[in-house]
């Protein structure tokens, strides 16, 4: 496998699932102690699951089009894991008070693909449990540089296979003419491009709303892509939602 891995986005319906990793490889465990699991169950039962990341205490940031659109959903959010689908002594599962989406998010153009949660009880720090640092106003990313994504989920396509484990990749910053050539509605002011032409390396259903972590800093969102032969995918800059998450935090 080769260092450096590629992700390429793909949006599918909440109830699928949104983005994961494919072709990734395994995350040591709890050396990402911000990853958030955010699980949603609607009235029928039905679950939907996206990725997400502590980043107070009391609140996690994902993208928006993880919100379950039934009035009765419920959603939870797991911090500490590593293996999803084990007990550990290190997870603590706290339901979400209040899911606060982007009042502008458009699910028609994908824009604005933020959303933040507060939970119904404080994160307690731990080793396996801490917060991931916010870029300042004036940080940038520029193409070239390497950042990664980590997500619970698909680790192949042929054969089908996921993994219960975080698995993570690493992908470039690209120029933003990349992405608006090949998505209608990107646009650089809200949304980063990042990925590689040479390379294809996949998500698939469940990393939406993880972070873009560059220099140990959330500088994206997972937010949207558009199918397997495309590497590149879109990430919501979250610089330039640093003033709405702020002033929510604050009214939360």
């Amino acid at each position: 496998m080769p260092p450096v891995l590629i992700l390429l986005t793909l949006l599918l319906p909440l109830g699928v699932g949104a983005e994961e990793i494919i072709g990734g490889h395994k995350v040591k465990p709890h050396s990402r102690p911000y990853m958030a699991f955010v699980e949603s169950v609607d009235s029928k039962g039905e679950k939907g699951q996206c990725g997400g990341f502590l980043i107070q205490d009391y609140f996690v940031l994902t993208a928006a089009h993880c919100r379950n659109s039934s009035l009765h959903s419920s959603m939870t959010v797991t911090l500490g894991a590593h293996n999803i689908k084990a007990k550990e002594e290190t997870q603590q599962i706290i339901p979400v008070a209040e899911a606060i989406p982007h009042p502008d998010y458009n699910p028609l153009v994908k824009t604005n693909d933020i959303m933040l949660l507060k939970l119904e009880s404080k994160a307690k720090r731990t080793k396996a449990v801490r917060p991931l640092r916010l870029p300042g106003p004036n940080d940038q990313v520029k193409p070239g540089d390497v950042c990664s994504v980590a997500g619970w989920g698909l680790q192949s396509i042929n054969p089908i296979k996921a993994s219960a484990r975080l698995r993570e990749a690493e992908l470039m910053i690209q120029k933003d003419r990349k992405c608006k050539k090949r998505f209608r509605h990107y646009t650089k002011t809200t949304e980063i491009c990042a990925g590689d032409l040479k390379k294809i390396k996949a998500t698939s259903e469940g990393d939406s709303g993880g972070p873009l972590v560059c220099d140990n800093k959330a500088y994206g969102i997972v937010a949207y892509g558009k199918n397997r032969t495309i590497s590149l995918g879109v990430f919501t800059k979250v610089v330039y939602f640093l003033p709405w998450i702020s002033r929510n935090m604050k009214l939360l």
